[in-house]
């Protein structure tokens, strides 16, 4: 990770993350599909987290999936995002976190495109976009 690693007590994380990114980033909530901000985001840029401003995705690997969350076959580099087991509501699934800060960003699935085969789902809510 090129950057040191953030840890923040909750109440300062409260205190600088709206009430829907603190709800995704530090409570893994999920937001609903098609009413995020980036779902459908076309432009050329970056994708940073929410919680600590680390660049995460880049929009030449964005693709849309049909599912109503950003999606993304890679990140910029494998160190950004770190992944652990879900087990909440009865499945199995792959989380997607911030490598820096620990913020949930979503889900990862193997049904992308190539060339890595993955999809990682994400919250809009966790991410903030920087234009190119």
């Amino acid at each position: 990770m090129p950057e040191d690693k953030v840890a923040k007590p909750e109440t300062e994380w409260q205190a600088c993350l709206s009430p829907e990114q603190y709800q995704v980033l530090r409570q893994k909530g999920t937001e609903r599909a098609f009413t995020g901000a980036y779902w459908n985001q076309h432009e050329e840029g970056a994708y940073l987290c929410a919680g600590c401003g680390v660049e995460l995705f880049g929009s030449e690997t964005k693709f849309d999936s049909g599912t109503g969350w950003p999606s993304f076959f890679a990140p910029v580099a494998p160190d950004r995002v770190a992944e652990e087991t879900d087990a909440s509501h009865g499945m199995r699934r792959t989380e997607v976190v911030c490598a820096r800060c620990g913020g949930h960003l979503g889900h990862l699935f193997p049904d992308g495109p190539a060339p890595t085969g993955l999809r990682y789902c994400l919250n809009s809510a966790a991410l903030k976009f920087s234009k190119r």
